[in-house]
């Protein structure tokens, strides 16, 4: 796309969310909702972009300051808050010295909006048509769609030939106009000279005091100006989010997006309506999720891999052939290929673990560093650690690395040995080789090859239950 600058308005409360968070923070997919229409603008190459922020507006440009990711991203602020067409009075004071091109204005609430379709009405836009017996250009497309329902909606009001004529807002209409069910999606590609010299003739002579933006259709059209809709046959693309009822369904349409992309890149959900991947989570091929996962953040999953039922997987990377069992939480965290987890681990942030390795059921890991081809199988708690490869870690083990002050790290070697419920006082380090008697407490370092033992001698007291004339129960 060439030559043009783009608006995005997100200076609304939301006020139907009923929430103190700006409205186009609210989550969808585990990005805030204003994320989506950022991301495409990039994708599009807008040479500029302005963000009008209000409510919140302080929490909207920190969620995006990092000016790098993009590009020319610039925040300006509206306050009093006097309408859409206000916004735009507000923003073109940014974009001063944007000349010979196009200005998209984009809502910060409309979070499934698609290149696609922009693209579109940008053709549409930059096609010559006649208007009063000449050929030209419009001046101002937008997108509307056609819905069952219109109550809410600004209504697209054409003339006998079936031109754009105006949009009337809902609370303005006529009742001859309220059966109209072609509505307005507030979404406009407008020539930058004429949006920037009819700005000022906007009004507020309307029922809510506020400056449309919509009316600018109506301007050109007075002056004899060519305006084009494009007319959208997927409302659910072009919704609004305004409460938390949208919130919810643009983000089941949004997961259901997400899955059918990857199921048609030879991933296998079992059962897509039942599995939450956030956007931009990578998936490789021939990988099984089954009902109930939770893939979010940044997590990257290898090929030929497994996820059962319930398991919750946050910022990570899994290798390729990987099996996570059912209800396991994995968070930041980084797994080899051929790794076996769960069911029911939970492995807290700063892991790393080694090819070959396998972290049983009810096994706690917390950063901290497993070798190749270490078991952990069950009922341990790993903090705090740097463990070898082929190391067997029986039932029961604790590494206990906090004092009540600090942290300290246990070190096990390669090949180590340490028997079911052991605990392991930090700072220690057990050898290469060692093993630990089972049911020991270790406190002092074991050289590689030894064994360590720590625990009372056994006695047996014989006859003792008829001495002390104890039944034997049945």
């Amino acid at each position: 796309m060439k030559n043009f600058a783009a608006i995005v308005l997100a200076a609304g409360k939301g006020t139907r969310m009923k929430s103190v968070r700006a409205k186009v923070l609210h989550p969808i997919c585990g990005r805030p909702m204003l994320y989506y229409p950022l991301r495409l603008l990039k994708e599009l190459g807008a040479k500029k972009t302005v963000v009008v922020v209000g409510y919140g507006a302080d929490e909207v440009k920190g969620a995006f300051k990092d000016s790098r990711k993009w590009g020319k991203l610039k925040f300006c602020i509206q306050s009093p808050q006097l309408g859409t067409g206000h916004a735009l009075m507000c923003a073109s004071k940014e974009l001063k010295g944007f000349t010979g091109g196009d200005v998209l204005i984009l809502s910060g609430d409309v979070p499934l909006i698609t290149r696609q379709t922009i693209k579109a009405l940008m053709k549409i836009h930059r096609r010559q048509g006649t208007e009063g017996g000449r050929k030209a250009l419009p001046v101002l497309s937008l997108i509307s769609t056609l819905v069952d329902d219109p109550t809410g909606y600004g209504r697209v009001i054409r003339d006998a030939d079936g031109r754009v004529e105006r949009i009337v807002e809902d609370r303005d209409l006529e009742a001859s106009e309220r059966a109209i069910n072609e509505v307005n999606a507030g979404i406009y590609l407008v020539n930058s000279a004429f949006l920037f010299a009819n700005l000022k003739r906007l009004t507020r002579k309307n029922v809510q005091g506020e400056y449309y933006l919509p009316d600018l259709v109506a301007l050109a059209t007075d002056q004899g100006k060519r305006v084009s809709a494009l007319t959208h046959f997927d409302p659910e693309e072009v919704m609004g989010v305004n409460n938390r009822q949208e919130l919810a369904k643009a983000a089941s349409i949004m997961r259901r997006n997400i899955n059918t992309e990857l199921m048609l890149g030879g991933v296998t959900i079992i059962d897509p309506e039942a599995t939450y991947i956030d956007y931009g989570v990578r998936v490789g091929r021939d990988t099984t999720i089954h009902p109930n996962v939770h893939l979010l953040g940044s997590t990257v999953m290898g090929k030929g891999s497994t996820v059962e039922e319930g398991s919750r997987i946050a910022d990570s990377t899994l290798g390729d052939g990987t099996v996570v069992k059912s209800f396991s939480v994995i968070e930041s965290s980084k797994i080899g290929k051929g790794v076996s987890i769960g069911p029911f681990a939970r492995l807290r942030p700063e892991n790393t673990i080694g090819d070959g390795a396998r972290v049983g059921n009810f096994v706690e890991v917390k950063k901290t560093r497993i070798g190749k081809g270490t078991k952990a199988n069950h009922l341990t708690y790993l903090g705090d650690s740097v463990i070898g490869s082929d190391v067997n870690i029986g039932a029961g083990t604790i590494t206990c690395n906090y004092d009540g002050i600090r942290k300290y790290i246990t070190r096990i070697g390669d090949g180590a040995f340490i028997g079911s419920d052991s605990q392991l006082i930090a700072p220690l380090t057990v050898g290469k080789d060692a093993y630990i008697g089972s049911g020991s407490t270790i406190t002092k370092d074991v050289p590689a090859g030894a064994l360590a033992l720590s625990r009372p001698a056994q006695k047996i007291l014989k006859d003792w239950v008829k001495k002390k004339g104890l039944k034997k129960r049945r």
